[in-house]
Protein backbone atom coordinates (compact mmCIF):
# COMPACT_ATOMS: atom_id res chain seq x y z
CA UNK A 1 0.00 0.00 0.00
CA UNK A 2 1.51 3.32 -1.07
CA UNK A 3 -0.86 5.43 1.01
CA UNK A 4 0.37 7.92 3.56
CA UNK A 5 -2.84 8.86 5.40
CA UNK A 6 -5.86 6.84 6.56
CA UNK A 7 -8.99 8.67 7.78
CA UNK A 8 -11.42 6.71 9.94
CA UNK A 9 -14.98 7.60 10.91
CA UNK A 10 -15.41 5.75 14.20
CA UNK A 11 -18.67 4.06 15.13
CA UNK A 12 -20.00 1.24 17.29
CA UNK A 13 -20.10 -1.46 14.61
CA UNK A 14 -19.44 -0.07 11.10
CA UNK A 15 -16.33 2.01 10.34
CA UNK A 16 -15.86 4.16 7.24
CA UNK A 17 -12.24 4.27 6.03
CA UNK A 18 -10.65 6.46 3.35
CA UNK A 19 -7.06 5.95 2.23
CA UNK A 20 -5.23 8.94 0.70
CA UNK A 21 -1.89 9.06 -1.11
CA UNK A 22 0.91 11.56 -0.66
CA UNK A 23 -0.90 14.15 -2.76
CA UNK A 24 -4.00 13.92 -0.57
CA UNK A 25 -6.11 12.18 -3.21
CA UNK A 26 -8.37 9.36 -1.98
CA UNK A 27 -7.27 6.14 -3.64
CA UNK A 28 -9.29 3.61 -1.68
CA UNK A 29 -12.45 3.43 0.42
CA UNK A 30 -13.55 0.71 2.80
CA UNK A 31 -16.57 0.06 4.98
CA UNK A 32 -15.54 -2.34 7.72
CA UNK A 33 -17.09 -4.03 10.71
CA UNK A 34 -15.39 -3.72 14.08
CA UNK A 35 -13.60 -7.08 13.73
CA UNK A 36 -12.41 -6.36 10.17
CA UNK A 37 -11.32 -2.85 11.16
CA UNK A 38 -9.08 -4.31 13.89
CA UNK A 39 -7.46 -6.59 11.28
CA UNK A 40 -7.12 -3.61 8.93
CA UNK A 41 -5.17 -1.65 11.55
CA UNK A 42 -2.91 -4.61 12.30
CA UNK A 43 -2.02 -4.88 8.59
CA UNK A 44 -1.09 -1.20 8.09
CA UNK A 45 2.63 -0.55 7.50
CA UNK A 46 4.56 1.23 10.24
CA UNK A 47 4.63 5.01 9.90
CA UNK A 48 1.18 5.31 8.30
CA UNK A 49 -0.79 8.32 9.60
CA UNK A 50 -4.21 7.46 11.00
CA UNK A 51 -6.62 10.40 11.37
CA UNK A 52 -9.69 10.15 13.62
CA UNK A 53 -12.00 12.50 15.46
CA UNK A 54 -11.42 12.76 19.21
CA UNK A 55 -14.73 11.14 20.10
CA UNK A 56 -15.91 7.98 21.87
CA UNK A 57 -13.45 5.02 21.63
CA UNK A 58 -10.91 7.22 19.79
CA UNK A 59 -8.30 6.88 22.53
CA UNK A 60 -8.66 3.09 22.59
CA UNK A 61 -8.11 2.83 18.84
CA UNK A 62 -5.35 5.43 19.10
CA UNK A 63 -3.46 3.30 21.60
CA UNK A 64 -3.94 0.26 19.40
CA UNK A 65 -2.51 2.15 16.41
CA UNK A 66 0.45 3.39 18.44
CA UNK A 67 1.19 -0.19 19.48
CA UNK A 68 1.71 -0.99 15.76
CA UNK A 69 4.08 1.98 15.22
CA UNK A 70 1.44 4.05 13.44
CA UNK A 71 1.22 7.83 13.63
CA UNK A 72 -2.09 8.92 15.22
CA UNK A 73 -3.79 12.30 14.90
CA UNK A 74 -6.99 12.86 16.89
CA UNK A 75 -8.72 16.00 15.63
CA UNK A 76 -11.32 17.96 17.65
CA UNK A 77 -14.74 17.28 16.07
CA UNK A 78 -15.77 20.94 16.19
CA UNK A 79 -12.82 21.83 13.95
CA UNK A 80 -13.47 19.01 11.49
CA UNK A 81 -17.13 19.93 10.93
CA UNK A 82 -16.44 23.07 8.78
CA UNK A 83 -14.50 20.90 6.31
CA UNK A 84 -17.45 18.55 5.73
CA UNK A 85 -19.08 19.43 2.41
CA UNK A 86 -22.66 18.76 1.38
CA UNK A 87 -24.72 16.49 3.60
CA UNK A 88 -23.28 14.80 6.65
CA UNK A 89 -22.52 11.18 5.81
CA UNK A 90 -19.77 8.78 6.75
CA UNK A 91 -18.10 9.31 3.38
CA UNK A 92 -18.16 13.09 3.68
CA UNK A 93 -16.92 12.88 7.28
CA UNK A 94 -13.73 11.03 6.32
CA UNK A 95 -13.17 13.47 3.46
CA UNK A 96 -13.51 16.34 5.93
CA UNK A 97 -10.97 14.68 8.25
CA UNK A 98 -8.44 14.46 5.43
CA UNK A 99 -8.94 18.14 4.60
CA UNK A 100 -8.75 19.20 8.26
CA UNK A 101 -5.60 17.13 8.73
CA UNK A 102 -3.89 19.25 6.07
CA UNK A 103 -4.60 22.41 8.08
CA UNK A 104 -1.57 23.28 10.16
CA UNK A 105 -3.59 25.43 12.57
CA UNK A 106 -5.55 22.53 14.05
CA UNK A 107 -3.75 21.01 17.01
CA UNK A 108 -4.42 17.30 17.52
CA UNK A 109 -5.59 15.83 20.81
CA UNK A 110 -3.06 13.70 22.67
CA UNK A 111 -3.92 10.02 22.99
CA UNK A 112 -4.77 9.23 26.61
CA UNK A 113 -3.26 6.33 28.47
CA UNK A 114 -5.25 3.58 30.16
CA UNK A 115 -4.47 5.14 33.55
CA UNK A 116 -5.82 8.52 32.46
CA UNK A 117 -9.04 7.04 31.13
CA UNK A 118 -9.42 5.06 34.35
CA UNK A 119 -9.23 8.30 36.34
CA UNK A 120 -11.80 9.90 34.05
CA UNK A 121 -14.14 6.93 34.47
CA UNK A 122 -13.90 7.22 38.27
CA UNK A 123 -14.68 10.94 38.12
CA UNK A 124 -17.62 10.46 35.77
CA UNK A 125 -19.21 7.81 37.95
CA UNK A 126 -18.61 9.94 41.04
CA UNK A 127 -20.28 12.95 39.39
CA UNK A 128 -23.27 10.86 38.28
CA UNK A 129 -23.76 9.38 41.74
CA UNK A 130 -23.52 12.83 43.33
CA UNK A 131 -26.15 14.16 40.92
CA UNK A 132 -28.41 11.20 41.72
CA UNK A 133 -27.94 11.81 45.44
CA UNK A 134 -28.94 15.46 45.02
CA UNK A 135 -32.01 14.43 43.02
CA UNK A 136 -33.09 11.97 45.73
CA UNK A 137 -32.71 14.60 48.45
CA UNK A 138 -34.71 17.14 46.45
CA UNK A 139 -37.44 14.58 45.87
CA UNK A 140 -37.69 13.92 49.61
CA UNK A 141 -37.80 17.64 50.34
CA UNK A 142 -40.64 18.11 47.89
CA UNK A 143 -42.69 15.22 49.24
CA UNK A 144 -42.31 16.31 52.87
CA UNK A 145 -43.17 19.91 52.02
CA UNK A 146 -46.51 18.73 50.64
CA UNK A 147 -47.31 17.34 54.11
CA UNK A 148 -46.27 20.51 55.91
CA UNK A 149 -42.76 19.36 56.90
CA UNK A 150 -40.16 21.80 55.53
CA UNK A 151 -36.47 20.92 55.70
CA UNK A 152 -33.67 23.40 56.26
CA UNK A 153 -31.08 23.95 53.55
CA UNK A 154 -28.10 21.62 53.36
CA UNK A 155 -27.71 17.93 52.64
CA UNK A 156 -26.33 17.06 56.07
CA UNK A 157 -29.19 18.83 57.81
CA UNK A 158 -31.73 16.99 55.67
CA UNK A 159 -30.14 13.59 56.33
CA UNK A 160 -30.25 14.22 60.07
CA UNK A 161 -33.80 15.54 60.00
CA UNK A 162 -35.49 12.96 57.74
CA UNK A 163 -35.05 9.93 60.07
CA UNK A 164 -36.56 11.96 62.92
CA UNK A 165 -39.48 12.94 60.71
CA UNK A 166 -40.14 9.33 59.70
CA UNK A 167 -40.06 8.22 63.34
CA UNK A 168 -42.45 10.96 64.53
CA UNK A 169 -46.07 9.66 64.49
CA UNK A 170 -47.52 13.07 65.36
CA UNK A 171 -46.78 14.45 61.89
CA UNK A 172 -49.41 12.25 60.33
CA UNK A 173 -47.41 10.99 57.35
CA UNK A 174 -49.21 8.17 55.46
CA UNK A 175 -47.58 4.77 55.84
CA UNK A 176 -47.06 4.50 52.07
CA UNK A 177 -45.21 7.83 51.97
CA UNK A 178 -43.04 6.90 54.94
CA UNK A 179 -42.09 3.63 53.24
CA UNK A 180 -41.10 5.42 50.02
CA UNK A 181 -39.08 8.03 51.92
CA UNK A 182 -37.30 5.28 53.85
CA UNK A 183 -36.30 3.64 50.56
CA UNK A 184 -35.06 6.97 49.19
CA UNK A 185 -33.08 7.59 52.36
CA UNK A 186 -31.47 4.17 52.08
CA UNK A 187 -30.65 4.90 48.44
CA UNK A 188 -28.97 8.18 49.40
CA UNK A 189 -26.81 6.49 52.01
CA UNK A 190 -25.84 3.81 49.50
CA UNK A 191 -24.82 6.49 47.00
CA UNK A 192 -22.75 8.26 49.64
CA UNK A 193 -20.94 5.01 50.41
CA UNK A 194 -20.15 4.55 46.70
CA UNK A 195 -18.84 8.10 46.41
CA UNK A 196 -16.68 7.57 49.50
CA UNK A 197 -15.25 4.39 47.97
CA UNK A 198 -14.28 6.28 44.80
CA UNK A 199 -12.71 9.03 46.92
CA UNK A 200 -10.54 6.38 48.57
CA UNK A 201 -9.45 5.06 45.18
CA UNK A 202 -8.61 8.59 44.02
CA UNK A 203 -6.65 9.17 47.22
CA UNK A 204 -4.56 6.06 46.56
CA UNK A 205 -3.84 7.24 43.01
CA UNK A 206 -2.88 10.71 44.22
CA UNK A 207 -0.45 9.33 46.80
CA UNK A 208 1.39 7.41 44.09
CA UNK A 209 1.24 10.05 41.34
CA UNK A 210 3.90 12.80 41.60
CA UNK A 211 2.01 15.24 39.37
CA UNK A 212 -1.18 14.93 41.44
CA UNK A 213 0.87 15.57 44.59
CA UNK A 214 2.47 18.67 43.07
CA UNK A 215 -0.84 20.08 41.84
CA UNK A 216 -2.28 19.84 45.35
CA UNK A 217 0.31 22.42 46.44
CA UNK A 218 -1.67 25.04 44.50
CA UNK A 219 -4.28 26.82 46.66
CA UNK A 220 -7.82 25.86 45.72
CA UNK A 221 -6.68 22.56 44.20
CA UNK A 222 -7.47 19.49 46.25
CA UNK A 223 -7.57 15.76 45.70
CA UNK A 224 -10.57 15.76 43.35
CA UNK A 225 -9.33 18.63 41.17
CA UNK A 226 -5.76 17.32 40.94
CA UNK A 227 -6.77 13.82 39.87
CA UNK A 228 -9.37 15.21 37.45
CA UNK A 229 -6.69 17.27 35.68
CA UNK A 230 -4.25 14.36 35.57
CA UNK A 231 -6.93 12.23 33.93
CA UNK A 232 -8.25 14.87 31.50
CA UNK A 233 -5.07 16.55 30.24
CA UNK A 234 -3.50 14.19 27.74
CA UNK A 235 -0.18 15.99 27.37
CA UNK A 236 0.57 19.24 29.20
CA UNK A 237 3.42 20.12 26.83
CA UNK A 238 0.94 20.48 23.96
CA UNK A 239 0.03 23.84 25.55
CA UNK A 240 2.78 26.35 24.83
CA UNK A 241 1.79 28.84 27.52
CA UNK A 242 -0.56 29.19 30.45
CA UNK A 243 -3.03 31.34 28.52
CA UNK A 244 -3.57 28.52 26.01
CA UNK A 245 -4.33 26.18 28.90
CA UNK A 246 -6.80 28.64 30.44
CA UNK A 247 -8.40 29.15 27.02
CA UNK A 248 -8.75 25.38 26.59
CA UNK A 249 -10.70 25.37 29.86
CA UNK A 250 -12.99 28.18 28.65
CA UNK A 251 -11.76 30.71 31.24
CA UNK A 252 -10.61 33.43 28.84
CA UNK A 253 -12.89 36.18 27.46
CA UNK A 254 -14.78 35.90 24.21
CA UNK A 255 -13.39 38.30 21.64
CA UNK A 256 -15.14 40.15 18.85
CA UNK A 257 -12.56 42.47 17.28
CA UNK A 258 -12.03 44.13 13.95
CA UNK A 259 -9.63 46.83 12.81
CA UNK A 260 -8.60 49.02 15.71
CA UNK A 261 -11.60 48.00 17.79
CA UNK A 262 -11.08 45.25 20.33
CA UNK A 263 -14.09 44.00 22.26
CA UNK A 264 -13.79 41.42 25.05
CA UNK A 265 -16.87 39.81 26.53
CA UNK A 266 -17.65 37.10 29.04
CA UNK A 267 -15.60 33.95 29.36
CA UNK A 268 -16.00 31.56 26.45
CA UNK A 269 -17.12 28.55 28.59
CA UNK A 270 -15.55 26.19 26.06
CA UNK A 271 -13.78 23.00 26.93
CA UNK A 272 -14.46 20.64 29.81
CA UNK A 273 -17.34 21.87 31.98
CA UNK A 274 -16.38 19.53 34.83
CA UNK A 275 -12.81 20.87 35.09
CA UNK A 276 -13.99 24.47 34.87
CA UNK A 277 -16.56 23.84 37.60
CA UNK A 278 -13.92 22.33 39.90
CA UNK A 279 -11.58 25.27 39.36
CA UNK A 280 -14.37 27.77 40.00
CA UNK A 281 -15.36 26.08 43.26
CA UNK A 282 -11.69 25.92 44.25
CA UNK A 283 -11.22 29.63 43.50
CA UNK A 284 -14.22 30.53 45.67
CA UNK A 285 -12.84 28.47 48.55
CA UNK A 286 -9.41 30.01 48.06
CA UNK A 287 -10.94 33.51 48.05
CA UNK A 288 -12.77 32.91 51.33
CA UNK A 289 -9.59 31.62 52.92
CA UNK A 290 -7.65 34.63 51.60
CA UNK A 291 -10.20 37.04 53.07
CA UNK A 292 -9.90 35.37 56.46
CA UNK A 293 -6.08 35.36 56.33
CA UNK A 294 -5.77 38.99 55.26
CA UNK A 295 -8.27 40.10 57.91
CA UNK A 296 -6.84 38.16 60.86
CA UNK A 297 -3.10 37.78 60.12
CA UNK A 298 -2.20 40.11 57.24
CA UNK A 299 1.54 39.83 57.89
CA UNK A 300 1.39 36.06 57.40
CA UNK A 301 -0.87 36.08 54.32
CA UNK A 302 0.80 35.10 51.05
CA UNK A 303 1.22 37.35 48.03
CA UNK A 304 -1.38 35.24 46.23
CA UNK A 305 -3.91 35.88 49.01
CA UNK A 306 -3.26 39.62 49.08
CA UNK A 307 -3.69 39.77 45.30
CA UNK A 308 -6.96 37.84 45.45
CA UNK A 309 -8.46 40.08 48.15
CA UNK A 310 -7.38 43.25 46.33
CA UNK A 311 -8.97 41.93 43.13
CA UNK A 312 -12.22 41.16 44.94
CA UNK A 313 -12.28 44.69 46.40
CA UNK A 314 -11.95 46.20 42.92
CA UNK A 315 -14.15 43.87 40.86
CA UNK A 316 -16.53 42.12 43.26
CA UNK A 317 -16.71 38.54 44.51
CA UNK A 318 -18.07 36.77 41.42
CA UNK A 319 -15.76 38.37 38.86
CA UNK A 320 -12.83 37.87 41.19
CA UNK A 321 -13.67 34.18 41.56
CA UNK A 322 -13.54 33.66 37.79
CA UNK A 323 -10.32 35.68 37.49
CA UNK A 324 -8.78 33.57 40.26
CA UNK A 325 -9.88 30.41 38.44
CA UNK A 326 -8.09 31.74 35.36
CA UNK A 327 -5.00 32.38 37.47
CA UNK A 328 -5.18 28.91 39.02
CA UNK A 329 -5.31 27.36 35.54
CA UNK A 330 -2.13 29.21 34.60
CA UNK A 331 -0.44 28.21 37.85
CA UNK A 332 -1.39 24.57 37.27
CA UNK A 333 0.15 24.78 33.81
CA UNK A 334 3.32 26.38 35.16
CA UNK A 335 4.02 23.90 37.96
CA UNK A 336 3.14 20.97 35.69
CA UNK A 337 4.86 22.12 32.50
CA UNK A 338 8.02 23.37 34.24
CA UNK A 339 8.10 20.57 36.82
CA UNK A 340 8.50 22.97 39.75
CA UNK A 341 6.82 23.42 43.12
CA UNK A 342 4.29 26.16 43.73
CA UNK A 343 5.69 29.33 45.31
CA UNK A 344 2.96 31.11 47.32
CA UNK A 345 5.10 34.24 47.68
CA UNK A 346 5.68 34.72 43.95
CA UNK A 347 4.37 38.10 42.72
CA UNK A 348 0.95 37.97 41.04
CA UNK A 349 0.04 39.90 37.93
CA UNK A 350 -3.34 40.65 36.38
CA UNK A 351 -4.77 38.13 33.91
CA UNK A 352 -6.50 38.96 30.64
Amino acid sequence: MNAMTVAVDLAKDVFEVAVANRAGRIVERKRLTRRHFAHFIDALPAGTTVVMEACGTAHYWGRRCLAHQLSVRLLPPQYVRPYVRRNKTDRSDVEGMLEANRCGGIHPVAVKTVEQQTLQALHRMRAQWQATRTARLNAMRGVLREYGVPLAAGARTALKRIPLVLADPTLGLPAEVSAILALLLEDVRSLEARVAAIDQQLARVAREHPIAQRLQQVPGVGLITATAFVGAVGHIHSFRRGREFASWLGLTPRESSTGNRRRLGRISKRGDVYLRCLLTHGSRAMLLGAQRAVRTTPDRATAFQHWAVALMTRRGHNKAAIAIANKLARVIWAVWHRDVDFDPQAPCRAVA
